[in-house]
């Protein structure tokens, strides 16, 4: 008999002033629903998901957390314990133009939109990766018109590629959101 629990690392959880990054439980089902049914926040992303759909992506999501440790981590309010949204890295399974990459992404309920909880946590995960899983470099890719995602990529230090501009190879030809702006940011150098 071997010892699965050997195969995978321990899993990483991140808490900030306001916030706990953990991994997802099955209280996290119906208010990450709920948010992904927000045309406000998904006006960027494509399309709406079904309940089945928006299900299915955190079992990904939970089982991508337990194979690296890391990934894209529930959010919860410290105060209060909500659900608040999602933060943290990934490894984009697309292959996309500057492929391999670990992106940096976020996505929270619109009521928790404007209190700096998105850079709070973009900036936690970012030093999970570069001094927990000494990462060289971290990108974000967002749809071209979204300046919301983009403000927060340059408050957290962000620079952006303006030469790496592309077209997402899953977004369909001639569709508004197919350009997307890159940004990137390395390891900082002590």
């Amino acid at each position: 008999m071997t010892d699965h629990a050997a195969d995978h690392p321990a899993v990483i959880e991140v808490e900030t002033q306001r916030l706990l990054m953990r991994q997802w439980r099955e209280s996290d089902l119906a208010p990450f629903f709920e948010l992904a049914g927000d045309p406000q926040v998904m006006e960027f992303l494509l399309p709406l998901p079904t309940r089945a759909d928006s299900d299915a992506a955190v079992a990904r999501t939970r089982s991508r957390i337990a194979e690296n440790g890391w990934g894209f981590w529930a959010v919860e309010h410290k105060d209060t314990g909500e659900f608040m949204g999602f933060t943290g890295l990934n490894s984009p399974i697309a292959e996309l133009p500057f492929s391999p990459c670990v992106e940096i992404g976020w996505r929270f309920a619109r009521r928790w939109w404007g209190h700096g909880f998105a850079s709070e946590a973009a900036r936690a995960a970012l030093q999970v990766g570069f001094e927990q899983l000494g990462l060289q470099e971290i990108v974000a890719f967002t749809a071209w018109n979204n300046t919301r995602s983009a403000a927060v990529m340059q408050r957290i230090g962000m620079k952006e590629d303006v030469d790496g501009a592309f077209d997402h190879p899953l977004v369909p030809e001639g569709h508004a959101l197919r350009r997307h702006r890159l940004y990137r940011i390395a390891r900082p150098q002590r």
